[in-house]
């Protein structure tokens, strides 16, 4: 993630806690399944972009062990402090301003966290850029545009204030300069950086008790911004987080899109 006074998700709220929670429940199987894939094992260098929490950077430490390292970044590091001990290190850096962290690095990867910084395209030539030769990159992010609703099923008033919240969630990412669409462009992109074998899939959570809890959460932390802007009342949210809460409504995420490649 990148510094800006209109990030919309700050990692000090109470909330992030419970949404990076939720977001390991849902995506780190994905995750770990490429990661496996491309073979992380003893001695490798790794960058975690935009760390976040702590399950990906703590799966990666077990598996570079004692003679790897995992440099872990972001530009607020308070959630994931506690994993800052070899062969963990947990660093403050802006992606999307700065230089990388190092070089020569076997696996960079970034999750949920391109989508959200203004400068992408430095970002991503930062990661190349940091990778050694024949070095994977892997980034995984959404792509709100492609599937737009949290209840694709609108078949009640439930779902219709549902889908309703999510739009003004979605409104004000993209005034904060989030690219909804990004996802979608990220094999392409990373082709024209000159990676090579280049693959990507997507995955899709339709309805778990991981995507309520992460509604819950969000829109919980969002909440002032959403009655400010004048996108949704007080009420609105209390019912909302209601039938939420109820557990009979069936909640989406917006797809995860996973795209790899090999530095030449």
């Amino acid at each position: 993630m990148t510094r800006s006074d209109g990030y919309l998700l700050d990692n000090q709220r109470s909330e992030a806690g419970q949404r990076f929670d939720a977001f390991a429940t849902l995506f780190d199987p994905t995750t770990f399944r490429h990661l496996e894939g491309f073979g992380v094992g003893p001695g490798w260098r790794v960058w975690e972009v935009g760390v976040g929490g702590t399950s990906v950077v703590s799966w990666l430490a077990k598996k570079v062990g004692p003679t790897g390292k995992v440099v872990a970044t972001d530009i607020d590091t308070s959630q994931v402090a506690s994993a800052g001990r070899p062969p963990i290190e947990v660093r403050v850096h802006d992606v999307g301003a700065e230089e990388p962290p190092g070089e020569g690095f076997d696996l960079v990867h970034a999750r949920l966290v391109l989508v959200h910084v203004p400068d992408r395209e430095r970002a991503l030539r930062s990661m190349v850029k940091s990778l050694r030769s024949g070095g994977r990159l892997l980034i995984e992010d959404a792509d709100p545009a492609l599937q737009p609703l949290l209840c694709p099923d609108e078949h009640g008033p439930e779902q219709q204030l549902a889908n309703r919240l999510r739009h003004g969630f979605r409104k004000l990412l993209a005034d904060r300069g989030a690219d909804l669409s990004y996802g979608r462009r990220l094999p392409r992109l990373l082709r024209e950086a000159g990676l090579r074998r280049v693959e990507a899939d997507a995955y899709f959570p339709v309805t778990s008790p991981a995507c309520a809890a992460l509604e819950s959460a969000t829109v919980r932390q969002i909440r002032d911004q959403l009655v400010t802007a004048g996108l949704a009342t007080d009420e609105d949210i209390d019912r909302h987080l209601a039938n939420v809460a109820s557990g009979t409504m069936d909640l989406a995420t917006a797809p995860m899109i996973s795209a790899w490649g090999r530095k030449a």
